[in-house]
C-alpha cells in the first residue's frame, strides 16, 4: 500500500453520507482502490455510497470487517474537495458525513453509463440541397465534426428533426450511439464580447491579471445597477478558460439563469453546464461526471454548485453576493458567499463578489484590505441612473383599502401614455398577510406553526409561509363560527394587482411572485415576455429586484418602502437599503431615463434618506460604525442555537441548562442571551427555543460551542442546531 493506493484486503476508512458521524472500516475490494474513490459498501442490509477517506482505524478485528462491494466508474474525489468538506464542516459545526451528502447529491451515480444517439457529419452529399439541409451541414462544419443530439442539432440549425433524419437516411449525417454523459461543447474564450467602456476594460484587465497569477484572491466588484458588471466578469471567465481552468458562476435565483445562459452562449458560442433545482436528473448526473473529468469548462448554478467535484477550479463568481438566498437555512447551515472564498483559497482560485449593493461584510473586508475592490460608477451606454424621490404618504389623500397613491397613479398613467412600462413593487406574497374575523377579532393562524396564514386569492387558499400548509378560504370564523365576517387585512402583491387592474383597466398586467409559477420554465417565460415589452405594468416581490433587464421599464413605484424597517433584525437597515436600491435600479436601463418613487410614512428615516441621496458609502460607513460600537458582525461574532422540541417545556429546560453552564463560552469572552421563544415559536408542530451567543471577532467560537454543547443528547423529540453567522433570527 502507498499513501494513496490500498491493495485488496487492506483495511480502508470509508465515509458515507449516512447520518453516522464517523469513518467506518472496510476491506479494500478485489483489484484494490485509490484514496478518494467513490465506492459502494454494505451498511446493515443496504448498499450505500461512500468515499475512501483514508486508511482504516483498526478498531475492529479484520475478520469482522466487510469488504467494499465495488468501486464506481467515476473520477475519485480530489484532495482539495475532501479538505473543503472537512473545513466547511468544522466552521459550521456540521458533521462531515452531512457535508459529504452535499457533494454526492447526484442521481444514478452508481449506475453504468447509458447510451444515446448523436449525429455527426458523414462523407456523402445529399440528393438535393435545400436551405434547411444546408444549415444542418453548415452547423456541423462550423463545430469541427462534433456530435450533437437530435434536439441540439435541430435547435442549432433552426430546422425540424425530420430534416436531420432525412439526411441520416442518405448518409450525409451519421447516427451513432454514444454514452449519455457526454462532454459539454467547448467554449471559445477568444470569441469577441461586447465592446467595453474604459472603466469596464480596466476592471476586466485587473481581474484577468489576478487570474493569470494563478493564486487565490477575492475581489469585490461593486457597480451601480446597469453598469455592466456581468460583461466584466464574463471577461474574467474568458481569462480563466484561456488558462485551461474551470469557472463557476453562482446566481441567487433560478429565474435569472435563462437570460444569463443566453448571454454566455452569445459570448462563448456554446452553453455552459447548469446545476440547480430546475435541471433534469439526467442533466445533473451528466454535469457532475463531466465536471469531475474536466469536460465542463463553465458551470452556472445555485449555492449547492460549490460542492461539485471540480477538476481544476480557477474562478468563482458570486453574482448579487449580498443576496440572502445564498444562506442555506436548513440542514447544513452555510453561507455560499463565505464558502466560495474558502473553496477558492484551497484551489488557488480567484473569487469575484459582484453587487451594486454589497453586504456589509464584503464592504468591510474591502475596506480592511482583505479583498481587492473594483468600482463601476456609471451605467453602460446611454442609460443613466434613475431619479429617486419619496412620496410622503402622510400628505396623500388615499381612500381606505387602497395602496397606490394618487401621485404614483399619475406617474404610472404618464408612462402608459408613452408606451413605457411601470413596476409596482411590494415585498409581500399573496393577497393579504392577515385574515381576521370582524365579529370576534380572531386571526386565522396555521395549525402547525405560530404564524398567521396568508391569503392567496388567486389560488383560493390560505397558505402558511413557514411550513407550506394550506386551507380553503373560510366562510365562517374558525373561532366563533359567525359567517360573513372574514376580512383580508393589509396588501400583498395580488391585492395590488387587483387595485392596479381597477385603476388602469386597459393595461396588461403581470405578477412576478415565486408562488404563482408551477415551474422554473413558466417563470422564465413570463420574464422573457416582460423583457420583450408585452406587459404594461409589472407587480412584483423581491424576485423582480434580482438582476433582470427590462428595456421598456422607466418607472418603479415602491408601495411600502417602510416594510423592512420594523422589527429588531440586526440587518433590517442594510437589507432595506439593498432591496430599495436594487429594485429602483430596474428603471431606465435603456435609452429612456427612469424614475423610482418610494411611498413612505417615514420619508425622514435615515435609511430612506440614504437611499434617496445616493450616498452609498456614507450609509455603509454609518452602518459599520454602529455595528462596530456594539460589537456586532462583521466586527464581532454571533451564533444562533435553535432548540426544536415536541414539548415546549423540554426545549426551555435544555436552553436553561445550556445558559447556566456556559463556562466554555465565558472562557473566550462570549456572552449567552436567552433562552427565549423563537419569533415564530412553533413550526411544523415543533416548539422552537433560541439562544444567541455573542463573541469578540477573534474568538475561537466554534471550538467553544462544540465543548459547550457536547453533553447534549439529541433525539427525535429534542434537537439542537447551531447557526454560525446567522442571517435570520426567526
Amino acid at each position: 500500500m502507498t499513501d494513496s493506493y490500498f491493495e485488496e484486503g487492506t483495511r480502508v476508512g470509508i465515509l458515507t453520507p449516512e447520518p453516522i458521524d464517523r469513518v467506518l472500516d472496510y476491506l479494500a475490494p478485489e483489484g484494490g482502490c485509490w484514496l478518494g474513490a467513490f465506492v459502494e459498501v454494505p451498511l446493515g442490509p443496504r448498499k450505500v455510497l461512500g468515499v475512501v477517506w483514508g486508511p482504516g482505524q483498526g478498531d475492529w478485528a479484520a475478520a469482522r470487517l466487510r469488504a467494499v462491494t465495488r468501486v464506481l466508474d467515476v473520477a475519485p474525489m480530489r484532495d482539495e474537495l475532501k479538505v473543503f468538506l472537512e473545513k466547511a464542516g468544522a466552521y459550521t459545526l456540521t458533521p462531515v458525513s452531512q457535508m459529504l451528502r452535499l457533494a454526492t447529491r447526484v442521481p444514478g451515480l452508481s449506475d453504468p453509463p447509458s447510451m444515446r444517439k448523436i449525429y455527426r457529419l458523414g462523407q456523402t452529399q445529399p440528393d438535393r440541397m435545400t436551405d434547411a439541409r444546408a444549415r444542418v451541414i453548415a452547423a456541423l462544419v462550423d463545430y469541427g465534426g462534433l456530435g450533437f443530439t437530435l434536439g441540439e442539432l435541430a435547435e442549432l440549425a433552426g430546422v425540424t428533426a425530420s430534416v436531420i433524419k432525412g439526411l441520416a437516411a442518405q448518409g450525409v449525417v451519421v447516427e451513432t450511439d454514444t454514452p449519455r454523459d457526454a462532454p459539454f461543447l467547448p467554449l471559445d474564450p477568444d470569441r469577441p464580447g461586447k465592446p467595453l467602456t474604459p472603466d469596464q476594460q480596466a476592471a476586466a484587465d485587473a481581474l484577468g491579471a489576478a487570474i493569470a497569477a494563478g493564486h487565490y484572491g477575492t475581489t469585490l466588484l461593486k457597480g451601480v445597477t446597469g453598469s455592466g458588471k456581468t460583461e466584466v466578469y464574463l471577461e474574467a471567465v474568458a481569462a480563466c478558460l484561456r488558462a485551461g481552468r474551470q469557472a463557476l458562476v453562482l446566481l441567487p435565483e433560478i429565474a435569472l439563469t435563462s437570460e444569463f445562459l443566453t448571454r454566455v452562449e452569445i459570448r462563448f458560442g456554446a452553453k455552459p453546464a447548469e446545476w440547480h433545482s430546475g435541471v433534469t436528473m439526467t442533466e445533473r448526473r451528466r454535469a457532475w461526471r463531466m465536471i469531475a473529468q474536466g469536460e465542463a469548462q463553465l458551470i452556472v448554478g445555485a449555492r449547492s454548485a460549490l460542492f461539485l467535484p471540480f477538476r481544476d477550479l480557477g474562478l468563482v463568481v458570486v453574482d448579487e453576493e449580498h443576496d440572502s438566498s445564498y444562506k442555506q437555512e436548513e440542514g447544513a447551515l452555510y453561507n455560499a458567499r463565505d464558502m466560495a472564498v474558502l473553496r477558492a483559497s484551497l484551489n488557488g482560485a480567484q473569487v469575484v463578489l459582484a453587487s451594486a449593493t454589497p453586504s456589509l461584510e464584503s464592504w468591510a473586508n474591502a475596506q480592511a484590505g482583505k479583498y481587492a475592490r473594483l468600482d463601476l460608477n456609471a451605467r453602460f451606454g446611454a442609460a443613466v441612473l434613475p431619479r429617486m424621490r419619496a412620496i410622503d404618504m402622510r400628505t396623500e389623500d388615499l381612500p381606505g383599502q387602497s395602496w397606490i397613491s394618487p401621485s404614483l397613479q399619475a406617474e404610472v398613467a404618464a408612462r402608459l401614455q408613452k408606451g413605457e412600462q411601470a413596476l409596482l413593487f411590494l415585498n409581500r406574497r399573496g393577497y393579504a398577510p392577515v385574515t381576521l374575523c370582524r365579529a370576534c377579532g380572531a386571526q386565522v393562524g396555521c395549525d402547525h406553526c405560530d404564524a398567521r396564514m396568508v391569503e392567496h386569492r388567486f389560488q383560493k387558499r390560505l397558505v402558511c409561509h413557514q411550513c407550506g400548509d394550506t386551507k380553503p378560504l373560510p366562510d365562517r370564523c374558525p373561532a366563533c363560527g359567525v359567517a360573513g365576517k372574514m376580512a383580508a387585512i393589509g396588501p400583498g402583491v395580488e391585492r395590488i394587482a387587483e387595485e392596479a387592474a381597477r385603476v388602469f383597466p386597459d393595461a396588461k398586467l403581470a405578477i412576478l411572485s415565486s408562488d404563482l409559477f408551477g415551474s422554473a420554465r413558466a417563470l422564465k417565460a413570463q420574464i422573457e415576455e416582460i423583457a420583450h415589452g408585452q406587459t404594461d405594468i409589472i407587480i412584483g416581490t423581491q424576485l423582480v429586484a434580482k438582476g433582470h433587464n427590462f428595456p421598456r421599464l422607466t418607472l418603479v413605484g415602491v408601495i411600502d418602502a417602510d416594510l423592512g424597517l420594523q422589527g429588531s433584525d440586526l440587518r433590517a437597515a442594510e437589507r432595506t437599503f439593498q432591496l430599495m436600491r436594487q429594485v429602483s435600479g430596474r428603471a431606465g436601463r435603456a435609452d429612456a431615463p427612469g424614475v423610482a418613487l418610494l411611498q413612505s410614512f417615514q420619508p425622514d428615516h435615515l435609511v430612506i434618506r440614504a437611499i434617496l441621496s445616493g450616498d452609498e458609502e456614507g450609509f455603509w460607513r454609518a452602518e459599520a460604525a454602529e455595528r462596530e460600537a456594539t460589537g456586532m458582525p462583521p466586527y464581532g461574532r454571533l451564533a444562533g442555537i435553535i432548540i426544536s422540541a415536541d414539548d415546549a417545556t423540554a426545549g426551555f429546560d435544555l436552553g436553561t441548562r445550556l445558559a447556566r453552564n456556559d463556562a466554555a463560552l465565558r472562557a473566550i469572552g462570549a456572552v449567552v442571551y436567552g433562552p427565549a421563544p423563537a419569533p415564530i415559536a412553533r413550526v411544523r408542530g415543533r416548539h422552537r427555543v433560541r439562544l444567541l451567543v455573542k463573541a469578540p471577532k477573534g474568538a475561537a467560537l466554534q471550538q467553544a460551542i462544540a465543548q459547550w454543547i457536547a453533553p447534549v443528547r439529541q433525539s427525535a423529540k429534542l434537537r439542537l442546531a447551531v447557526d454560525i453567522d446567522p442571517q435570520s433570527f426567526y
